[in-house]
This record gives C-alpha cells, structure tokens and sequence, in this order.
C-alpha cells in the first residue's frame, strides 16, 4: 500500500473542463478574438493558464498574450464553478484513502489561488493533506520541483507515493521525480495518448484506482 497519494486537479480529481472553457470563450470574445470548440479547450488543458491561453489566441496574437492572460486570470478567479463536478466514485474512495491512513495531496499547474477556491467548494470535507497550485519560484509540471516538495511535506520517501493524473504532463512530472505513476482514462486524453507518453499502469474508474493504491507494492 503506498503511503501518500499525489493528485492531479482538473480531469484527475475535478471535472472542469465546462468552466474552463466558459472562461476562456468570454476572455476570447472580450479582445475580439474568435471562441475556440470543447474539443480544442480539452487539447490545451494540462500545461498551466499562460499555455492554455497561448494555444487559445494563436501565435499572430502572441504580442497580447500577457494582457489577455491576466484578464483570464481575472474572470476565472470570479468563477463560482457551476459547471464543474466530481468523478463518479471519487468521493467514496478519497474517504476510504484516509480512514486508511494515506496521505492525499493536490498538485496542479493551475493557479494557486484558484486551486484553493476548487478546495473549498469541492475538496475540503476530504481532509487533503497539502494543495500546491502554480507559485512563483517554483517550476510547474512536468518539472519535479514540485514532487519534492509535496513528499518532504508529507513526510513521506519517493517510492511510498504515487502519482495519479490524466495527462503526458503528470506522466512526465512522475517519470522526471523517479516516482510510480497511474494514467486515469476518465480525464482529457485518450488511452493511446497516454501510452505515446509512455504511460503503462491505467484505472478505468476510482474503484479500480483504489485497489491499485491499496494493493501495488512498492519499487
């Protein structure tokens, strides 16, 4: 059984994916700027707001970039994240880590203040243990800096966490912190997109993700 959990946020712990892109197509409609599908929005998730906004706008709008960003910024920390929910299952099974004593963590490239908020609307009556959301000074995902962090927090050693995300970037972030890693298949990215990253142990749903941290030893 692993001691500690680290989680991805959005398409690991939080459907957002609506919200999101709400956002996002106000901020586009606001500068003038064509609105882009759900499709696209899913593509672009996973490497932090200044990279979702960057492929938003398009490489003729780069000189905008910082200005667009910070009004993005500015409209999703308004956001009540109405449109945003819960895994089916995931409840049951972030009870069920800590009654067992595991420890549970949150590390997203989101910002940091909006991780909080997704906290306390969703997140609180789990009892996480630490939420780190992108900070100044230290380097987002797929970088390790992070990792270390969280585990010399929780007090735990590498090879007693796992990493869970839905993304190249969380298999990236495992991979670069020598850390086991679990490519959930509910998320914004297909299984075969998973494996061309180099993802090999996958969870269908939160039961069977469950197991796997209840049951994979340790390597």
């Amino acid at each position: 059984m692993y001691k500690a959990v680290i989680f991805d946020l959005d398409g690991t712990l939080l459907d957002s994916l609506n919200d999101i892109l709400a956002v996002l197509n106000r901020t586009l409609d606001k500068f003038g700027l064509p609105q882009i599908t759900r499709g696209q929005a899913q593509s672009y998730i996973g490497n932090g707001a200044r990279e979702l906004v960057r492929l938003a706008i398009g490489n003729e709008n780069a000189d905008r970039l910082d200005e667009i960003l910070a009004y993005y910024k500015s409209e999703y920390a308004k956001s009540d994240n109405k449109l945003a929910s819960l895994y089916e299952g995931e409840e049951e099974v972030l009870y069920a880590l800590k009654e067992r004593g595991v420890k549970i963590a949150i590390l997203t490239n989101k910002p940091h203040a909006a991780a909080m908020r997704a906290n306390g609307i969703f997140f609180e009556k789990f009892g996480f243990d630490l939420i780190l959301g992108q900070t100044d000074g230290i380097a987002l995902k797929p970088a390790s800096d992070a990792v270390y962090k969280i585990i010399d927090e929780l007090r735990v050693k590498r090879e007693e966490c796992l990493f869970v995300g839905d993304g190249e970037t969380d298999v990236a972030t495992a991979k670069n912190a020598g850390m086991d890693c679990v490519s959930v298949l509910w998320g914004y990215r297909t299984e075969e997109q998973l494996k061309a990253a180099g993802a090999s142990v996958f969870a269908e749903h939160f039961a069977q993700l469950e197991k796997i941290i209840l049951s994979l030893p340790f390597v």
